[in-house]
């Protein structure tokens, strides 16, 4: 099971631009809002992409999706470990928990630039 990040060390590290995070629902959700810095990437397109989106696998890499009952960030945490990924971690409790604590929200679409 992927190494858990709490909503304190995950703040900290992309406020100091130690993570690449990953919102494991993508697409819609994604646009609609997602954290700070977030590249949308599902389970379903990570064996594709990977190697242009992340090509340090010894990067801190944080992946969530909306709560601790979605599967998504696991589902993709867990492909990216099995392709040899050393720094994953999953953030549990996801947007939900991030939007409720009032922390930042980024919103657009890919290439808007926002």
């Amino acid at each position: 099971m992927t190494t858990l990040i709490t909503r304190d060390e995950l703040q900290t590290a992309i406020t100091e631009g130690r993570a690449t995070v990953l919102d494991a629902l993508a697409g819609a959700y994604w646009e609609k809002q997602h954290l700070p810095g977030a590249i949308p990437l599902h389970a379903d397109d990570v064996e594709r992409v990977h190697g242009e989106v992340l090509p340090d696998r010894d990067a801190l890499i944080v992946t969530y999706c909306s709560n601790a009952a979605c599967p998504n960030s696991q589902n993709v945490a867990t492909k990216l470990e099995k392709l040899g990924y050393t720094n994953v971690r999953k953030y549990r409790d996801g947007i939900e928990d991030w939007a409720a604590a009032g922390l930042p929200l980024e919103s657009g679409v890919l290439g808007s630039g926002s």
